[in-house]
């Protein structure tokens, strides 16, 4: 028999956020941080149990995740996990490649696959291939939910429709793109820029996990993206562009940017020189740290070019949004480990002192999982606002067309927007949950 809601609305997607984002925890810690009663917690836990979003454990011997109460001492508080059949697919496109991940709720990547691209793909080959790879990673374990998708975008994405306004690299210019795949799909979508994704990501599980003001920056095949949080919310600018460091000036006698300007930082510092002057394969960043590390003076010649680069735009990042860390991710990681310290002497050495006093510069924590960490938060964004677990899975015939405007194979359009939470409003109560969590 199913429960019937006793609870307040909203208090039930705040617990399965602490789940979700946090980890493993006691009923009596999920108590404590959301200052709900015992009986409260329990209901919700239930509900939430009963959807089948968590599962409740009794703690090991020796205390278990979350358990704040030693072996033996009282009666023990069950742990909270998050499903790890529940999933979001994470949707990367890139100029090579068109790859989706199936992220659950308990953190997980539960299976990826990655299609690689002749060409590069438009919008509709992009929907087509998405279509192709996620109907193979289902078939392949049925068993999962799917709840929505997250796509990570190299460029410029509205967002309040989510059509693509810019993604030069991708060669789109005010392409829908959630849109149509939604449409494809059954399923909601959610688009983004994918630095903003990253930048996120790493702020929840990464190397600025709970820091509450930072710049990440992201070099990859389609140059560099930009991310900013500030004061603990996704810093995204009036139409959602905000971020856009890679275009940043950074020499007066730089190589002419795509965009139309002179010096922009992903011209003068580009994963295509460094891997062009080491011989490695672009997409392989462990090749090119070996490289690296060869010390060649062919390649520090561009190395040294690339790291003043760097430190230019993140010291005009600094002077901007005060950042306490600086995450650089593909690439730019590689080029961090590569050469130490210097980036963050040579940033220290051209900004005012007292704003570089708690600076840290950081390669990412979560490597090559970045993007679909990031991508997957859009694909629960649904699930989290409201903790209710709606229709799941793709339909049967995800591989065919479906023609846009019209109503899905679930039986009714398919709501998309872009921004981790629908309008600010959403992202503003998300922050406020988030942070008396």
């Amino acid at each position: 028999m199913a429960r019937t809601a006793t609870t307040t609305p909203g208090n039930a997607a705040r617990v399965l956020r602490i789940v979700h984002e946090g980890g493993p925890v006691s009923r009596a810690e999920l108590t404590r941080r959301t200052g709900l009663n015992r009986s409260t917690v329990l209901a919700l836990v239930g509900e939430l149990v009963e959807q089948g979003l968590v599962h409740e454990e009794l703690p090991t011997a020796g205390g278990g995740a979350g358990s704040e109460r030693p072996a033996g001492v009282g009666r023990p508080s069950a742990i909270v996990r998050a499903a790890p059949d529940v999933v979001a697919a994470a949707v990367t496109v890139e100029i090579d490649a068109v790859g989706v991940a199936l992220v659950a709720l308990d953190g997980t990547v539960r299976d990826r696959l990655v299609e690689p691209q002749t060409t590069v793909p438009g919008a509709a080959d992009a929907v087509d291939a998405v279509a192709r790879v996620l109907r193979t990673l289902t078939d392949r374990a049925p068993s999962l939910r799917v709840v929505g998708v997250g796509v990570a975008v190299p460029g410029i994405v509205r967002v309040e429709d989510g059509v693509v306004r810019d993604a030069p690299h991708l060669g789109w210019r005010d392409e829908p793109f959630a849109g149509p795949l939604a449409e494809r799909l059954g399923l909601p979508v959610r688009a983004a820029n994918d630095a903003n994704l990253g930048a996120w990501a790493e702020r929840l599980y990464g190397s600025a996990r709970g820091v509450d003001d930072l710049v990440y920056l992201n070099g990859g095949a389609s140059g560099i993206g930009g991310g900013i949080v500030s004061a603990g919310r996704p810093f995204s600018g009036a139409d959602g562009y905000a971020g856009e460091l890679g275009h940043t000036f950074v020499a007066a006698n730089g190589i002419r940017c795509h965009c139309g300007a002179v010096g922009c930082l992903e011209t003068e510092a580009s994963r295509g020189a460094l891997t062009a002057v080491t011989g490695t394969a672009p997409d392989d960043l462990d090749a090119l740290a070996t490289a690296l590390a060869d010390g060649r003076d062919t390649v520090e010649r561009v190395v040294d070019r690339q790291v003043a680069a760097l430190a230019t735009a993140i010291r005009n990042a600094i002077h901007t949004v005060d950042p306490e860390v600086v995450v650089l991710g593909g690439f730019l990681a590689v080029l961090l480990g590569h050469v130490g310290d210097r980036v963050e002497d040579d940033v220290r050495a051209q900004t005012m002192a007292a704003m570089t006093d708690r600076l840290r510069i950081v390669p990412a924590a979560l490597g090559r999982d970045v993007l679909v960490r990031g991508a997957a938060e859009l694909g629960f964004a649904d699930l989290l606002r409201d903790g209710t677990l709606r229709s799941t899975g793709v339909p049967t015939d995800a591989g065919v067309p479906a023609s846009v405007g019209e109503p899905t194979s679930a039986g009714a359009p398919v709501t998309t927007t872009t921004d981790t939470h629908e309008t600010t409003a959403d992202r503003d109560d998300a922050v406020e949950e988030a942070r008396s969590a």
